[in-house]
Formats: C-alpha cells, sequence, structure tokens
C-alpha cells in the first residue's frame, strides 16, 4: 500500500496480504485483497462509497514479460451500470497517468 500510495499520491490504509482489508483516495474506495503473488497479480474486490450497498467489483492487474520490459493487463468487471466512463476516467487520472510519471 505504501507503494501504491507514493506512485499515486492518493491516502492509502490497510493490509497487503491475501484477505487484509483496504482503503484508497481517502476511503472513497474500500476492498479486500483476494489474491497477491508478487511480480505477477493482484486481484481485489472493490468498491466506490457512492455505489449500492454491497456491491462489489473485481479488479485484476496482471504482470507479463514482454521482450525487455513488462506488460501490465488490467480488469476490472462487476461495477454497477453507468459507471464505465467514471471509471475509465478515474482510472486514467488517478492511476495511469500518475504511474507512467514514475515508469516512463
Amino acid at each position: 500500500m505504501k507503494e501504491f500510495a507514493e506512485l499515486t499520491g492518493a491516502p492509502t490504509s490497510g493490509g497487503s496480504i491475501e484477505g487484509a482489508a483496504f482503503s484508497a483516495f481517502g476511503g472513497h474506495i474500500t476492498g479486500r485483497q483476494l489474491e497477491l503473488v508478487p511480480d505477477k497479480r493482484v486481484v481485489q474486490a472493490w468498491r466506490a462509497t457512492t455505489w449500492p450497498e454491497g456491491v462489489h467489483s473485481i479488479v485484476r492487474f496482471e504482470l507479463l514479460a514482454d521482450g525487455k520490459g513488462t506488460k501490465l493487463v488490467f480488469d476490472h468487471e462487476g461495477f454497477p451500470e453507468g459507471e464505465k466512463e467514471h471509471l475509465s476516467g478515474g482510472w486514467k487520472a488517478m492511476y495511469w497517468d500518475k504511474i507512467a510519471k514514475h515508469v516512463g
């Protein structure tokens, strides 16, 4: 979680072990670490505080060898209908643009 906070500038809290709860962006995003495979995969149950009670989505980050580099495969599914554009813009602004500044 510390590295995520450093990369994104987002306030975070919680555990970095499978099953641990976490929060990000000052508590606007909450969830649970479902699968953590070092240097390979992160899978999280993830929700925004504005979503209906009990609604969680699944977020997957997969790291794959790609020549001399690494390819990140990202998938986000199960979010409420009508949230796709908002989430897409949020991922870009709050994650990908900020992370790209650190990894090039």
